[in-house]
């Protein structure tokens, strides 16, 4: 098969005295994403979506939360490490389309600055990352601002 489709969804909750990063990109907030690593939801989410797309399993079967060498690691790292994976098979990256769900903050000032990052990773086009984001009109544990959430979808091709 030449071309395949993945999707990938994360989680994380929203705490006092952690750093909020999404995208690759430090997003000043009272409050940061809770995780084994630096808990950034949206690089998780396209992880397990190019990860998926090659039936490779997830982000934690291959970056396990229980695997200290991987406390508070970048999740920069986990992406060029899933991508290494990806073209170890043969395949590469055409494009992500993501979206995140969260009240706050927004996130539309730093979505070129996470589009480069991303797309610098992934040796992609900074147009071959789509970076939405909605709320959830207040309801639920993102619209409490207890969490926030992303999904991704990736689209691979045979080199």
């Amino acid at each position: 098969m030449n071309i395949r489709i993945g999707s990938g969804i994360d989680f994380h909750q929203l705490v006092a005295g952690r750093d909020l990063w999404i995208g690759g990109i430090l997003i000043p907030h009272t409050k940061g994403a809770l995780g084994h690593s630096d808990a950034d939801v949206l690089l998780h989410a396209i992880c397990d979506a190019m990860l998926g797309a090659l039936s490779l399993g997830d982000i934690g079967t291959h970056f396990p939360d229980n695997d200290a060498s991987f406390k508070n690691i970048d999740s920069k790292i986990l992406l060029k490490r899933t991508l290494d994976l990806i073209t170890s098979k043969g395949y590469y990256v055409v494009n992500i389309d993501s979206t995140l769900c969260l009240e706050a903050p927004k996130i539309k000032p730093y979505v070129i600055s996470m589009q480069k990052c991303i797309a610098q990773i992934l040796g992609i086009a900074e147009d071959a990352v789509s970076i939405k984001a909605t709320t959830t009109e207040t309801m639920g544990f993102t619209g409490r601002e207890e969490g926030l959430v992303a999904m991704a979808t990736c689209l691979l091709a045979k080199k």
